[in-house]
């Protein structure tokens, strides 16, 4: 049974053991976590399976534009393939309450980026050598 409830910087230490695992490269550092875990007007979300820390996403909704960005959502492998990245980003979406949600993905990452199409977004960019290692990011959008 999934759970999806808000998370806070109690969930530090699962959500660093999520990062080095899910970003082995480009994981966040110790500001960026803390900050997607404490910082206002962001949608901050973890999926419990079976009670264990399974996935979490978080949405920030700072942009004045009506423009609000999914700036990360991550499944533990085990538990990858049970809808969990759905129910995340579907819950996620839902709480931010924003005309345009947009994210980015490397595009070797291929299950999130058919998560995304299933979902409704489409790629409006391809930005070149966004990531580290100089992977190039994709960057999609929904309208909702």
């Amino acid at each position: 049974m999934i759970q999806l409830l808000p998370a806070s910087i109690k969930d530090y230490k699962d959500l660093t053991r999520l990062e080095d695992i899910s970003f082995p490269i480009d994981r966040w550092g110790f500001f960026d976590l803390v900050g997607v875990l404490t910082l206002p007007k962001v949608v901050r979300l973890k999926a419990l399976y079976k009670d264990k820390f399974a996935g979490f996403t978080a949405g920030d909704i700072r942009n004045r534009d009506g423009i609000g960005w999914i700036v990360t959502i991550a499944v533990f492998p085990e538990f990858r393939g049970q809808g969990i990245g759905k129910a995340l980003l579907d819950e996620c979406e839902s709480q931010m309450q924003m005309p345009v949600i947009k994210l980015t993905v490397r595009k070797s990452n291929y299950s999130a980026i058919n998560l995304y199409l299933k979902n409704g977004y489409f790629q409006s960019e391809i930005w070149e050598n966004y990531y580290i290692g100089g992977e190039d990011g994709i960057l999609f959008e929904k309208h909702c």
